[in-house]
């Protein structure tokens, strides 16, 4: 490679973390990450520890879930029609207030139900967040760096994925109890609200505010199904993520298939993070996709042989490599998607369309789990994973057939002269 190749790749890397706007939107984005993450290790250790119930641990992923399908299309309609940045501190702060409570409740040794209420507002927060987080990042980078913005932000997920529970394990080792934690994923939350202080719009946004009507709130998923495209790559990903649910059953495969014990399990559950960051710093030295669609589609096949492949190894360590692979291909797959969504969706309906796809593939990951250990129950772990590697590579095969436009897309962004489809909203509205 040369020196100007290489020079044009650092730049490509750093493109943006170069702006100052998204260093602190990064930054905040990570810490938050990482009290999160910190946050999910602690109270399931601490309720477990109240309550000796796997009931009791699987109401947590309920209680959060809930308000997030309930609330996704009215949350999408305010990011839309307020200030981004104004709904995601909103959202953090009332994340901030529930781990208050969440503090208050460990310290006083009080009810388990309340710590319930306390992640239902969590789950709330979540239904707010994650649309307002996605409509407000092409307001803080630049288009140019845009798909370098999504791969850092993929990088900053996976690296809390390793760090939060590794900090969250380690306070709690220390501590004995969860409060600390808590604490910290409290301080976390307040340390990204103030750096949103701090962010600046790179554009001005003007923003319409509209009552909202059944007509508004329906209008993202019409824009979703009237954009192929968009839909295509949604779905595709979704049911790739339903069907490759083998991180469900890493405890069956630590302890009964490759005898690795606790310390073997906590390697293969962080496997794909590792893959994940290794193949996002690779992407980050792109400067643009090109044939994006075929390599949307070749790198979820890719997921789908890897997990076929780790069901059936036996081997400790060529198992980790497989679930590594799993990681890097499901980047791929992941920046391309939330890029395509962000850059051929109208800045109008960013909102409602984010949030549509944040309920799409968050419940997908929920129900995938639940797929993986009902399967494995009926014809045992090896079957379901293997079941879910072909399950996922049949799924592109269809997903090619029932949107061609999908396997020829070149570019992320709409080739020029193309207008993404749109929908008009009705003049006058019946209110919700």
């Amino acid at each position: 490679m040369s020196p100007s190749s290489n020079t044009q790749a650092a730049e490509n890397t750093w493109g943006a973390l170069q702006e100052a706007n998204f260093r602190l939107f990064s930054i905040g984005s990570l810490i938050s990450m990482v009290g999160r993450q910190m946050l999910s290790v602690a109270i399931g250790w601490e309720v477990y520890e109240r309550t000796h119930s796997a009931l009791a641990l699987g109401y947590i992923g309920l209680v959060q879930l809930l308000p997030v399908v309930l609330l996704v299309l009215p949350a999408g309609h305010v990011v839309d029609t307020r200030d981004r940045k104004n709904v995601l501190m909103a959202a953090q702060w009332a994340n901030a207030i529930a781990t208050a409570g969440l503090m208050y409740t460990s310290m006083t040794h009080g009810p388990v139900w309340a710590m319930y209420v306390r992640l239902a507002v969590v789950g709330v927060g979540r239904a707010f967040h994650s649309p307002a987080n996605a409509a407000l990042l092409p307001q803080v980078v630049s288009e140019a760096n845009f798909t370098n913005a999504v791969t850092w932000g993929s990088i900053n997920f996976q690296a809390a994925s390793i760090l939060g529970p590794a900090l969250g394990g380690m306070l709690i080792g220390v501590f004995h109890q969860a409060f600390w934690v808590y604490l910290a994923d409290f301080i976390c939350c307040v340390l990204f609200g103030l750096s949103l202080l701090l962010v600046k719009s790179r554009q001005q946004i003007v923003i319409q505010k509209k009552e909202m009507t059944l007509s508004t709130l329906a209008s993202g998923l019409s824009f979703v199904w009237n954009t192929k495209i968009i839909l295509a790559a949604i779905t595709l990903d979704m049911f790739a993520v339903l069907f490759g649910g083998a991180v469900a059953l890493l405890p069956i495969y630590a302890k009964d298939i490759l005898h690795v014990g606790p310390s073997g399990l906590g390697w293969l559950q962080t496997a794909p993070s590792v893959g994940a960051i290794l193949m996002g710093l690779t992407l980050a030295r792109r400067s643009a996709f090109r044939n994006a669609g075929k390599w949307l589609m070749l790198t979820i096949i890719g997921f789908g042989i890897a997990t076929i492949g780790f069901g059936l190894s036996r081997n400790f360590w060529l198992s980790f490599a497989l679930l590594a692979l799993t990681g890097a291909f499901d980047n791929v797959s992941v920046v391309i998607r939330q890029a395509l969504v962000q850059l051929r969706t109208p800045d109008a309906m960013r909102g409602r369309v984010s949030a549509i796809n944040y309920v799409f593939i968050g419940t997908s990951n929920e129900l995938g789990g639940f797929e993986s250990g009902l399967v494995a129950q009926w014809l045992g772990p090896t079957f379901s994973v293997v079941f879910g590697g072909f399950a996922t590579i049949l799924t592109v095969i269809l997903s090619g057939m029932l949107w061609p436009e999908l396997r020829t897309m070149d570019r992320l962004e709409a080739e020029p002269g193309v207008i993404e489809s749109d929908v008009d909203e009705p003049s006058s509205p019946t209110p919700v």
